[in-house]
């Protein structure tokens, strides 16, 4: 059985694998493949030589090994809702088996396997009124949000991003070592995971820190699409009026048709506005007041909630869906970056895609946490993510759409990018992904790369080879 890495499995190889592991074993031609490669975008297809359903770390030392000794290189997937290859010729490690969870309230600090989401964690976290930095999506996995950086919708602007919140990470490197990393056992290799998205392990637990936040007041709004221009324009004026402990941003949606969707955004056009604050319900509505002023809304779904609730700020799809996706940042949004983005999404701009949106950052996500960390997108003010729905056969097209907009907005575009929401598309090569990084950042994470990673096993996803 050869793959494209010019590795070959024998029947013997696969067998030896099976035995050193508790965990399932499959092929391309095994029961059950498909489903473990099953991915979140239906457009991006897991095709690996063969996976391992790693059961706990010892099948995460046992997979590493056994690739190494291959030639294989390894993909990592959990919920997998960023995919950047199809991990061809190379070994797939899943890990939504590894679901332990522990929460210790009295240091406000959780301990999360390598397969757990976030809707596991949100409903341990509130018996004991405490809230983690989870995303707009509780869907998606804890490890994988975490390494990339991750942006909160509520805690990001107060404490920053949720690779700031963690304390430990136990991982598998490429030569089949277990390590518990922290900042003061292996500062380097701490530095360089929490930022660097899968480049020098596999995780297999993390332990973060988590806040003594029970409720927050917030939801959506939606705006018919006609008042783009007066809710982006209220939107700028209001942001530097508010404190940190309001986080916001703005979908421009094209919605499907769907029964799931309330009446009036059923096949409609419009502006969502999402907001998460921290305070009290009177004072969250006193400062909304100007953003509820500048259209009349379609659906206010802004109320108090549960932390746990946090899903409900930017109500993102559940339910696998194809789609294809571009991303970027902006150093600044002026009144001349709105009227552009009018004109490339707005109603009479013949835009096709199902969602557009910025995202407000600052605040503690402009701050360097108490331990350093490689994230890249620390200091700069707003990120912009384009999403195009439609089935594979599509997805020039779509493309083609999201350049459209995406280059629309190059004038005011920093090169530098979040790394979560870089796509299949972005960063492909060495050039890109040094840009996203900037190159300070860049060459340090290459040269952790040389002692962790010396072979690049560790190369399905945007890639730093080892300097």
């Amino acid at each position: 059985m050869s793959n494209t890495a010019g590795a070959k499995l024998r029947p013997e190889d696969v067998t030896a694998l099976r035995r050193s592991v508790r965990g399932p074993v499959l092929l391309p031609e095994s029961e059950g493949y498909e489903a473990e490669c099953a991915t979140y975008n239906l457009t991006c297809a897991l095709r690996p030589t063969v996976v391992v359903g790693a059961a706990g770390e010892a099948d995460v030392r046992e997979a590493v090994r056994f690739a190494t000794a291959h030639g294989l290189p390894v993909a990592v997937k959990s919920a997998a809702h960023q995919m950047v290859s199809a991990a061809e010729g190379g070994l797939l490690i899943t890990t939504r088996r590894m679901a332990g969870i522990s929460v210790d309230p009295r240091n406000r600090t959780v301990r999360a396997e390598a397969g757990v989401r976030w809707s596991e964690v949100l409903p341990r976290t509130a018996e004991f009124g405490l809230a983690p930095a989870a995303g707009s999506a509780p869907e998606v996995g804890v490890v994988g949000y975490t390494l990339g950086g991750g942006q909160s919708p509520l805690l990001g602007r107060t404490h920053g991003y949720a690779a700031d919140q963690v304390r430990r990470l136990t991982v598998v490197t490429a030569d089949g070592e277990l390590r518990q990393v922290t900042p003061q056992s292996e500062p380097e290799l701490f530095w360089a995971l929490l930022g660097g998205k899968g480049n020098f392990g596999v995780v297999t637990e993390i332990e973060f820190e988590v806040f003594p936040v029970p409720r927050f007041h917030g939801g959506g709004i939606y705006f018919a699409g006609e008042h783009l221009a007066r809710v982006l324009d209220a939107w700028r004026g209001w942001l530097p009026t508010v404190g940190e402990d309001m986080t916001s941003s703005i979908g421009i949606q094209r919605l499907p048709d769907i029964p799931v969707l309330p009446e009036p955004l059923r096949g409609a056009f419009v502006v969502h506005l999402r907001i998460g604050y921290l305070g009290s319900a009177a004072e969250g509505e006193a400062l909304l007041a100007p953003l509820r002023a500048c259209a009349p809304a379609l659906l206010d779904l802004v109320e108090d909630r549960p932390f746990a609730a946090i899903g409900e700020i930017h109500r993102d799809p559940v339910d696998p869906i194809p789609y294809v996706d571009r991303s970027l940042c902006l150093e600044d949004f002026s009144e001349e970056t709105a009227q552009a983005l009018v004109k490339l999404t707005g109603a009479e701009s013949g835009c096709t895609l199902a969602n557009v949106e910025i995202r407000a950052l600052g605040g503690a996500f402009d701050r360097e946490p108490e331990f350093p960390n490689s994230v890249a997108s620390r200091g700069l003010p707003f990120a912009v993510f384009g999403f195009a729905l439609g089935a594979p056969d599509r997805a020039e097209e779509l493309r083609a759409e999201l350049a459209r907009v995406m280059d629309g907005l190059a004038p005011w575009a920093a090169e530098r990018n979040m790394v979560n929401f870089l796509s299949p598309d972005e960063a492909t090569g060495a050039a890109g992904v040094r840009a996203v990084y900037g190159a300070e950042r860049y060459d340090r994470l290459a040269a952790a790369k040389k002692r962790y990673d010396p072979a690049n096993v560790f190369r399905f996803n945007h890639n730093i080879p080892p300097a």
